[in-house]
């Protein structure tokens, strides 16, 4: 019952206009789009709300320029955020009381568990050989790779080949989607995959999200060690849209099937389960949470005095008794408030120059 915009890449320039008029004006209350929101020349009459879905695709300035668009005598955006797998980051702005977590634990109506199978590249023919029986049985599949070309540094199967090495090993049509195709050629093989004309897609990450597809139910990726996390639970999660018993294939390793400690225990967290928090938890553990104060959105900072992973129950209790404190004294002027200005005064490593009393 309200008007909106929808403002995207493609917009042309009359359209854009029209558009960024009409937000301006408030006469459009609701604003969708792409990154094209984050742009200087986008400005809203009383932005009051902002929902960020796919969080972890973005980056940290660009959820900031967002909220930064509120008019600042009305109060701050408020600002949702949602993803399958929250990036450590975001996880760890939870235990410092910056965001508040709520979770969705049950799947969508119409889908489906999917089986993970963690194997050496070594077994790629058998991998090959029960595609082929799946695919001939009315299977769809998914063939992920992490290049699009032969690279000298890293010995990684490109995209392309790969597609000719299925053509010719299911004598099926196999299609190729990639990130420097054209985005319309792109498209309508996406297209065609969807609509169920090409029984396989040989894909890089541009299937990550976005993609739907009921019919697919078998998930392959190459290289699955080269993948965060994140990326390989977002890719699973292209498969086990229907009512077809779903599976997904981590293929790893070189010719030697050597995985590294950490590599194993990423794949091993996939294998194990399908819940997009414990994985993200996973994440954070194997890979910190950057920095909470600036732009680095992973790594381990020089804590000296609380390590967010091994203290967390602790960071999480200091949280809640500051939201309390806040609600009950905002001017600290009570006895426990002066002593939490004195641990301010004592903790504010910013606020002093060096050398200074």
């Amino acid at each position: 019952g309200v008007m909106s915009v929808l403002l995207t890449g493609r917009d042309t320039n009359g359209q854009r206009r029209e558009k960024l008029a009409a937000l301006a004006s408030g006469a459009a209350q609701v604003a969708i789009g792409t990154h094209a929101l984050f742009q200087d020349a986008v400005r809203f009459d009383r932005l009051a709300l902002a929902v960020i879905d796919e969080q972890h695709r973005f980056g940290v300035g660009e959820r900031q320029r967002l909220q930064a668009k509120g008019d600042p005598r009305l109060g701050a955006v408020h600002l949702l955020t949602m993803s399958a797998t929250p990036i450590p980051r975001t996880l760890e702005l939870t235990q410092y009381g910056e965001l508040e977590v709520s979770r969705l634990t049950e799947k969508p109506p119409g889908r489906t568990p999917v089986t993970t199978a963690v194997l050496p590249l070594t077994r790629i023919g058998e991998v090959a050989a029960r595609l082929k029986a799946a695919v001939e049985s009315g299977a769809q599949a998914y063939w992920i790779c992490p290049l699009v070309a032969e690279s000298e540094a890293i010995d990684l199967a490109a995209a392309v080949d790969r597609a000719d090495d299925l053509r010719r090993l299911l004598g099926v049509e196999v299609g190729l989607a990639h990130g420097q195709m054209p985005g319309a050629e792109r498209e309508a093989v996406m297209a065609d995959f969807a609509d169920g004309r090409l029984p396989v897609l040989v894909a890089t990450t541009v299937v990550e999200v976005g993609v739907d597809v009921p019919n697919a139910s078998i998930m392959v990726i190459e290289h699955a060690d080269r993948f965060g996390l994140a990326q390989l639970h977002q890719l699973r999660g292209r498969v086990g849209r229907g009512a077809k018993a779903s599976a997904c294939i981590l293929l790893y390793g070189g010719q030697d099937g050597a995985l590294g400690e950490t590599a194993k225990e990423r794949l091993e967290t996939l294998r194990r389960t399908e819940d997009g928090f414990v994985i993200a938890e996973e994440d954070f553990r194997l890979r910190g949470g950057g920095d909470p104060l600036g732009l680095k959105q992973s790594g381990f900072p020089a804590y000296r005095f609380a390590d967010p992973i091994r203290h967390r129950a602790l960071m999480l209790a200091a949280a809640d008794d500051a939201r309390l404190v806040m609600n009950r004294d905002p001017d600290l002027t009570s006895p426990r408030g002066q002593a939490i200005r004195v641990l301010e005064e004592l903790f504010d490593w910013k606020g002093h120059k060096a050398g200074s009393d």
